[in-house]
């Protein structure tokens, strides 16, 4: 699941009831919006829930159910999605068919509340794992035996955990970085940014938002250099020197920040750019190396198919077949 592929991956989402909406959609939305943006189903999901008919969320809108979590020798990643009054679903039937599944499921995730149903269940014994702020210290009283970590989400091999709703998307957009690449991965975060300049007039606002967020405002002012200078890029002593710190520094704070180091932020800007020209608009391959600051259209070329697996042409053929309707016979 945590490999570089293009292979469709499927993923059962086990819904407890009281979940939020917004801890479901914050699994299913990054996954959706990769599978807009990059045009193909790369991944799929199936909604489960204890008995098979559709679970109350706490916003009274109940969710369909695809079908009822049994335990089986199926591999499928199963995330296990909880919120408020997680414990009226650990019966021992549940915690004993998680305890089955693991023997299979190449991954196991707990998210939110869905942590103490593994933790329930034994799954999480002697790892680290993570739940919401307000949950930690009962968490750690309760299961002596798992790490708790006061973290937004914690990949330990076949465990992952998430403390709430946000973090998720951080999660779901680390999936899609490992899955597919830091380029996906930051056009998807944009899916998920909000701007009103009215607010906070006096805080930069960056691409890289939702999981890829700058928590430091020099990096959010070297990433606002960046995508204004995306014709012309700037090299990164220079970039660092308008930011008011050294190179090395600079490479630090990206690194601490968002978890890359600038050039591979500043070349996804670029290939995000110039992606959508390749869908939207007739160019030449060539303007639109010119246009993202390549030097020839080969070497765009190259990079484009190192971070998309595609050529700019297959990328133009197979998607224009998809949104130009056919002319009338």
């Amino acid at each position: 699941m945590l490999q570089r592929s293009t292979e469709r991956l499927d993923i059962d989402l086990l819904v407890l009831p009281e979940t939020n909406l917004i801890l479901i959609a914050s699994v299913i939305e990054p996954l959706r919006g990769a599978n807009r943006i990059a045009g193909s189903e790369l991944y799929r999901w199936r909604l489960l829930t204890p008995d098979g008919t559709p679970v109350p969320t706490t916003s009274h809108i109940a969710i369909p159910a695809e079908g009822t979590f049994r335990a089986t020798t199926e591999e499928t990643p199963l995330f296990v999605l909880a919120s408020y009054n997680w414990r009226r679903s650990a019966t021992p039937a549940l915690k004993m068919q998680l305890s089955q599944a693991a023997r299979y499921r190449t991954i196991i995730a707990g998210i939110e509340s869905g942590t103490w149903l593994l933790a329930e269940a034994s799954l999480l014994d002697g790892l680290p794992a993570t739940v919401h702020w307000e949950d930690y210290e009962d968490f750690a009283l309760a299961y002596p035996e798992v790490r708790a970590v006061k973290d937004r989400f914690v990949i330990d091999g076949k465990r992952l955990t998430t403390s709430g709703s946000l973090p998720t998307v951080d999660l779901m957009l680390e999936v899609i970085r490992q899955r597919q690449g830091y380029s996906l991965a930051l056009e998807v975060s944009r899916l998920f940014r909000y701007e009103q300049p009215s607010f906070h007039a006096d805080e930069m606002l960056s691409a890289a938002s939702a999981g890829l967020r700058a928590h430091d405002s020099r990096v959010t002012q070297a990433v606002h250099l960046m995508e204004e200078h995306i014709e012309q890029p700037l090299i990164l002593a220079r970039l660092a020197r308008r930011v008011g710190v050294s190179a090395r520094h600079l490479q630090d704070l990206f690194q601490q920040s968002i978890g890359a180091p600038p050039h591979v932020h500043y070349l996804a800007l670029r290939l995000n750019t110039a992606r959508r020209k390749v869908i939207e608009t007739t160019a030449s391959f060539a303007d639109i190396a010119a246009a993202t600051g390549f030097n020839s259209a080969s070497a765009f070329a190259r990079s484009y198919r190192a971070s998309f697996s595609e050529s700019p042409s297959e990328t133009r053929r197979r998607l224009r077949r998809r949104i130009i309707p056919s002319a009338p016979s």
